[in-house]
Order: structure tokens, then C-alpha cells, then sequence
């Protein structure tokens, strides 16, 4: 056995001790780090605002801290950006992580010094552990690839700013820097198309071992590779045995993935976002992700159907149930206070506190990372139609992931107004105003269409009261009921096909 194998096995007894040590202690845990963040944030705007100096207990803090989304927290944001310090947390941010905003455009998610380092930790962590539990550690010797965003950063008011991904990329450990691909070079191409031909090129006679990314691009990225080499991709990497993904639901891709690497291969789950990262998966034999709880974030829980309540109970840890839909809620180190993510959850195990990911608070749809919602696509419909008699009675939106030929896309299935003549002459000129709306609205939307990782998107029409009789069909027409603007899956567009 290789001398990093057993190293690699060493660590990771290390790890899973230190694990287990907090993982069997989540109250005091979880105690320990609501009380840390509210000392170290007491003297800054935020802390002032809000009476962090009496807050003494998290009764006290659920009381004078109310829940918030980016936009409730977007006037302390602005000033953090400009390049005060102390408003949010002490000092300033060490890079902000832009992603795709809901109502007002980018947003800019502070990442300080305090909180950088538990994005690196957590995904290696991760393998430890399944090193830990499987015995496994020889893929440690072999090459290693993240597909992920660009390294290249901008600067604002002396703050750098860029992708989370490629944020993370600088802070690649030395002892994987020789394993790691693609190279630096490679990793700064913008277009994702023209990065994975490169990528290709680079690792095609490569020893891979363990392959990273969000499974939509990985699996352009394993097409690809099939194409050039005409051998499935297990083949053509014999060592690789571990996949690591996040970001999207891995499930409607397992089969597809198979196929191409022609045979099963181990994954992880991880659960990361620019706010902080939340959990991973822990077990090989175990449902859910193991919710890390001393990693500088304070965990609240909403339960789902009660969140448009006024007033809804908020719960810590200790409190939840299993198989419950809970709103995560988030305050951490990095600033973000009674921070609504938008993303649900629901536990799978409660010794230790494992999670799934069970969607969003909204409507949505990000088969592919886009976080399209529901606003971004009703503005879009309403611009494309500004200026010209198209009327349009219902419409919801769904992913197409495996169609059956070209790229994927995004599918509209819109129910025009015949009776008005409100159908458009030209169904592809009306499907690209929709699409240029949406992409000025949603940078991740963008930044896959530029990429070609989804083509345009394509409308189906629907029959006249097609929208209607389908209600009817699940007993849901009329009242307070609505027809979802999009969805994650097609189980709605697949019962609208139909008719």
C-alpha cells in the first residue's frame, strides 16, 4: 500500500473521531456556535441594530432578530459592498460570491475569513469519510477533477468577487495541487463548451479517479468524452470509482450516467451554496447528508406550510421532526442573520441530524443550477408579449432533460387565447423574445445557454381549456387553486401531453 493511502487512512480516522465528537452533541453544539456568533458580532451595525449586547439567550434573539430574505437584507449588504466595516460582521469580507439575485438582479454573498475556511474543509471531510467507512483510499493517487466556474476574479471597492467555485479554486491544498485538473489555464476559459473540449483534451489519457462537478455538466462532459475515445467512459478512466456532486438532484441523471461510464461508480453528495456549506453525505449505507452543525452557522427551521404565517414558529435543532418539510434558516459567520436560503429540508436521522434536500420554499426550477423562479419567468412572458396582441390564458414551465436529440432545454407550455386571435404569428420569434427576457433577468439561466449546456428554450402549445380540464382531472379547478408557473419535474407537462 502507498504511503498517501495510509496517510489518507490515518487522517481519516482523525476526522471521523472529531465527526462523531459533535455529531453526538448537536444541542450544545449548536449552543456553543450561536453563542460564539453573537459575541464576535455584538459591536458591528448589525449587532448595534438589533441589541446584540443583551441577547442572552436564542429566545431572546428570535425576538429581536426577524427572518429575512437577500432583499430584507439588502441595505446592510450595500454598505458591506461599498466597503464599510463592522456592519455585518468584524472587519470586511474577504470576497463576496455573486450569484443569481431573485428580484434586483446579482447578489453579493460576504465570505470572510471566518467562513472561507469551512468551504474547504467540508468537502474534503466529506471523502475522509467515506475513506473512513469504505476502506477505500486508493483513488488518492490518482487524478482528481472539479469541474467548476472560472478562477478569474473582479474587484469592488478593494473586495474580490466571482463564482463560489471558482473562489474555492485558490484554496486548492498543495498536496492536491500535482492530482488536481483541469490545469489553471484550462479552468479560466469562460465558454463552458469550448472548457470541456480542452478538458478533454487534457484528461482523456489521464488516470481519473474521482470526478466532481454539478451532474448536468459533468454529463456534456462524459458525452464528450465517450464521443472522442468510442468507449464508455469506465473504460477509458479503469480507476474511476467515486463521483462527488451537488447542486442539483442526482437521480434523474443515475441511469444516464451509467450508461455512459458503463458501469456503477460510488458518489457523494454534498450540499454547499455561497451562504455556507450545510451538509454532506456522511454514509454509503445511510439516507441524507449529515447537517454540519459546527461549522460556524446557526441552524433554524421553519416548517413549510406554516412559513407565510405571521409569526411562525422558528425551531432549533433539538426541536425537529423527521420527514417534516422545514425552511432552512441560517445565521453565520460570514454575516447573514435569520437568513431565509429559500431551499427546503427535511431529516432523515436525527442521531445524527441527516438531511435531504426537498426544494424550495417556491416554485422552481434548477435541473441544470439555473434557480429559475416563478417572477423571473411571469416577467418574462409579459415583456415578450409587450407591444403585440398575443394573449395567453395559462403556462407553466418545466426542465426537458433527456430529449431526444439536441441539447436540453427549458419547455413552456403555454395555452394561447385562440378565441382573440391572440397566438402569435412566428412561435419561434415569440420563444426567443421569452428566452433574451430570461436571460437578462437569470445569470446562471445565461450563462448555460452561452455555455451550451441548454439550448433555447421551446414552446408546446396547449389545447384550448387544456389548463383546465387537467385541474379538473386531480380535482383542483377553481378556488384558491393554481396552476404552478414551473416546476422541478414533468409530472404536471407529462399529464398535459396527454391531452
Amino acid at each position: 500500500m502507498k504511503i498517501k493511502n495510509i496517510a489518507a487512512k490515518i487522517f481519516a480516522k482523525k476526522i471521523y473521531d472529531k465527526t462523531q465528537k459533535w455529531a453526538n452533541d448537536p444541542v450544545a453544539t449548536q449552543q456553543k456556535v450561536f453563542k460564539d456568533l453573537i459575541r464576535q458580532a455584538k459591536n458591528t451595525q448589525f449587532g448595534k441594530d438589533h441589541h446584540f449586547d443583551t441577547i442572552k439567550t436564542y429566545e431572546d434573539f428570535a425576538k429581536k432578530v426577524p427572518v429575512r430574505d437577500y432583499e430584507d437584507l439588502k441595505p446592510y449588504i450595500e454598505k458591506v459592498v461599498k466597503g464599510e466595516p463592522d456592519i455585518l460582521w468584524k472587519g470586511k469580507p474577504l470576497y463576496f460570491a455573486k450569484t443569481s439575485g431573485t428580484t434586483s438582479g446579482a447578489k453579493y454573498i460576504p465570505l470572510t475569513k471566518e467562513s472561507m475556511p469551512f468551504h474547504i474543509q467540508a468537502a474534503r471531510n466529506a471523502i475522509l469519510l467515506y475513506i473512513h467507512e469504505t476502506g477505500n483510499a486508493d483513488f488518492v493517487s490518482g487524478k482528481m477533477i472539479f469541474l467548476q466556474g472560472s478562477p478569474i476574479l473582479e474587484e469592488k471597492n478593494g473586495i474580490q468577487f466571482g463564482r463560489l467555485s471558482g473562489i474555492v479554486a485558490h484554496f486548492v491544498p498543495k498536496y492536491l495541487q500535482k492530482n488536481r485538473m483541469p490545469s489553471w489555464e484550462t479552468n479560466c476559459i469562460e465558454d463552458w463548451e469550448t472548457k470541456v473540449d480542452a478538458i478533454v483534451e487534457e484528461t482523456i489519457n489521464e488516470d481519473m479517479a474521482v470526478i466532481s462537478g454539478i451532474p448536468s455538466w459533468v454529463q456534456m462532459y462524459f458525452e464528450k468524452l465517450k464521443e472522442k475515445a468510442n468507449k464508455p467512459v469506465g473504460e477509458i478512466f479503469k480507476n474511476f470509482n467515486l463521483f462527488i456532486y451537488g447542486g442539483v438532484n442526482y437521480e434523474p441523471y443515475r441511469a444516464k450516467f451509467e450508461n455512459l461510464i458503463g458501469r456503477k461508480v460510488d458518489s457523494i453528495e454534498l450540499f454547499p451554496a455561497s451562504e455556507g456549506f450545510f451538509a454532506y453525505q456522511d454514509s454509503q449505507k445511510e439516507k441524507g447528508m449529515l447537517l454540519l452543525l459546527k461549522a460556524g452557522i446557526f441552524y433554524e427551521f421553519i416548517k413549510s406550510d406554516e412559513f407565510f404565517q405571521e409569526n411562525a414558529k422558528r425551531y432549533t435543532i433539538g426541536e425537529v421532526e423527521l420527514g417534516v418539510n422545514y425552511v432552512l434558516i441560517i445565521s453565520t459567520n460570514a454575516g447573514l442573520w435569520g437568513y431565509n436560503i429559500g431551499d427546503t429540508v427535511q431529516f432523515t436521522s436525527l442521531k445524527p441530524y441527516r438531511v435531504i434536500v426537498s426544494g424550495r420554499i417556491k416554485h422552481y426550477i434548477s435541473a441544470f443550477g439555473e434557480h429559475v423562479i416563478g417572477k423571473e419567468v411571469e416577467e418574462a412572458l409579459n415583456e415578450a408579449m409587450e407591444g403585440t396582441n398575443i394573449r395567453v390564458n395559462e403556462f407553466t414551465v418545466a426542465p426537458q432533460i433527456a430529449p431526444s436529440e439536441g441539447l436540453p432545454y427549458h419547455e413552456w407550455f403555454i395555452e394561447f387565447d385562440t378565441e382573440t386571435s391572440g397566438e402569435p404569428d412566428n412561435l419561434e420569434h415569440f420563444a426567443e423574445a421569452i428566452d433574451n427576457a430570461m436571460r437578462k433577468q437569470n445569470i446562471y439561466y445565461d450563462d448555460l445557454i452561452v455555455g451550451k449546456v441548454l439550448r433555447k428554450l421551446v414552446i408546446s402549445r396547449v389545447a384550448q381549456n387544456g389548463f383546465q380540464n387537467y385541474m379538473k382531472s386531480i380535482g383542483k379547478l377553481g378556488g384558491q387553486n393554481k396552476i404552478p408557473r414551473l416546476s422541478n419535474d414533468r409530472k404536471i407537462v407529462d399529464e398535459l401531453e396527454k391531452r
